[in-house]
């Protein structure tokens, strides 16, 4: 499973919120909004976000491998 939990702690290293990425720099309500939930984006909006916030993609997602059957990741 890709999770996008390391994205919000580089936005917040880099004093880009989630406010900014909206009216700053134009960025989809709808990718924020599925980046919250750790569902799939596009290989594009990660190529965004990592020119936005100067990083890279390690900074942004993390990939941890699927649980067994009856076990979840607490979101």
């Amino acid at each position: 499973m890709i999770r996008y939990d390391p994205l919000w702690e580089t936005m917040k290293k880099r004093g880009v919120s989630q406010y900014k990425l909206l009216k700053d720099y134009h960025f989809s309500a709808g990718q924020l909004s599925r980046l919250r939930k750790n569902e799939n984006v596009s290989t594009y909006t990660l190529n965004t976000l990592c020119k936005i916030l100067d990083c890279t993609l390690e900074e942004v997602a993390v990939y941890l491998p699927d649980e067994p059957d009856g076990e979840k990741h607490p979101d």
